[in-house]
C-alpha cells in the first residue's frame, strides 16, 4: 500500500488519536483518492459505513475539485459540510491522500482546521 510500513501507519493513527479525537472528533478517516480507507478511528459515535462512506468521499472530492478548475482555481483543498448535530470537515493531504473528520457542534470548526493543518504536516512527515 504506497510503500508505507505498518509502523508508519500505526504513528499515523497515534496523530489522529492525540491531535484530533482528543479534540472531540467523532470519527477520523484517512482514503486515498480511490476511495479506498488507509486509517479509520473513532470514539464509538461514528455509526456510518465507512467503506461506502469512504468512496462516496473520494467521489465528492473528485467532483469538487472538477469544479475548482471549471472556474479557474487548481484545486480547492478543503471541503466542509455543516449538519444539524454532524458536520465533516475534508482536507487535501497529499495527491494521493484525503483527511476526513466527522464531528459535532461541541468542536469548534476554527480550532479543528488549525489541529487538522498540523495533523496533516505530521502525517505528511510520517508517510515521506
Amino acid at each position: 500500500m504506497y510503500g508505507v510500513s505498518e509502523e508508519q501507519l500505526e504513528k499515523i493513527d497515534v496523530v489522529l488519536t492525540d491531535e484530533l479525537l482528543s479534540l472531540g472528533v467523532h470519527c477520523v478517516i484517512v482514503i486515498d483518492t480511490a476511495g479506498n480507507t488507509i486509517s479509520q478511528l473513532d470514539r464509538g459515535q461514528c455509526a456510518c459505513d465507512v467503506a461506502s462512506f469512504a468512496a462516496l468521499a473520494a467521489g465528492n472530492f473528485a467532483a469538487v475539485d472538477a469544479m475548482a478548475k471549471l472556474v479557474g482555481e487548481e484545486e480547492f483543498s478543503l471541503h466542509f459540510h455543516r449538519g444539524e448535530s454532524e458536520s465533516i470537515h475534508f482536507s487535501k493531504v497529499n495527491d494521493d491522500l484525503l483527511l476526513i473528520t466527522i464531528f459535532g457542534n461541541d468542536v469548534s470548526l476554527g480550532f479543528l482546521r488549525l489541529k487538522t493543518a498540523e495533523v496533516i504536516e505530521k502525517i505528511k512527515e510520517i508517510w515521506g
